[in-house]
């Protein structure tokens, strides 16, 4: 007989959310160290820059939204952009680079020195992203990995990895957003209070 469907969404809901805490009580300290970090480029006027796929791209998309848009109180629009949305550099870097080429050739035209790259992957292999990672380095952008598993080939190569280290990407997913939304919640604290 099949699992009764409250207990099954109560179990999922219940393993989301101690994945959450074992983040809470581990990555605290890392995840306020890229708040800090993206304060410091806010305050200097530089930007902040997202690039992931799939689901990461949406998280991208979502977490640029509230730092342009707001996350709790209305204040000061601040400069962060997905790297994910324009569909046009998207198509056209594809075809004429690879897909492996989007996100650092958007970089080489848009990143400047002191700017921050938030890396988003669950695998942290997506070649898109180890390209990115590179770019970032050579322009004196400070590079910020949200990684699953075993943080895969990126976490060596960015300033600051944040790793979830949970078997499945869905509980990865969904710590990132909750680690995206804590560090909304730390720089607008330490920006307006």
């Amino acid at each position: 007989m099949p699992e009764p469907m409250p207990e099954m969404i109560a179990r999922e809901l219940l393993a989301s959310a101690e994945a959450k805490r074992w983040v809470a009580e581990h990555l605290s300290a890392e995840i306020a160290r890229a708040a800090g970090v993206a304060v410091a480029a806010l305050r200097a006027g530089r930007t902040l820059f997202f690039a992931g796929n799939g689901g990461s791209a949406a998280d991208c998309q979502h977490l640029a939204a509230e730092f342009t848009g707001r996350f709790i109180d209305d204040r000061p629009a601040l400069r962060a952009i997905a790297l994910t949305v324009d569909t046009s550099a998207l198509t056209a870097i594809s075809n004429d680079y690879g897909y492996e080429q989007v996100f650092r050739r958007q970089l080489e035209a848009l990143g400047q020195p002191g700017d921050v790259l938030f890396l988003i992957s669950t695998s942290g292999n997506s070649r898109n992203l180890l390209y990115a990672a590179e770019e970032a380095r050579h322009r004196g952008i400070t590079t910020i990995g949200l990684l699953g598993r075993d943080g895969g080939q990126l976490a060596p190569m960015v300033d600051i990895p944040i790793v979830v280290p949970h078997p499945h990407g869905r509980r990865v997913q969904e710590c990132h957003i909750a680690i995206g939304h804590a560090l909304c919640f730390a720089i607008e604290a330490a920006l307006f209070g």
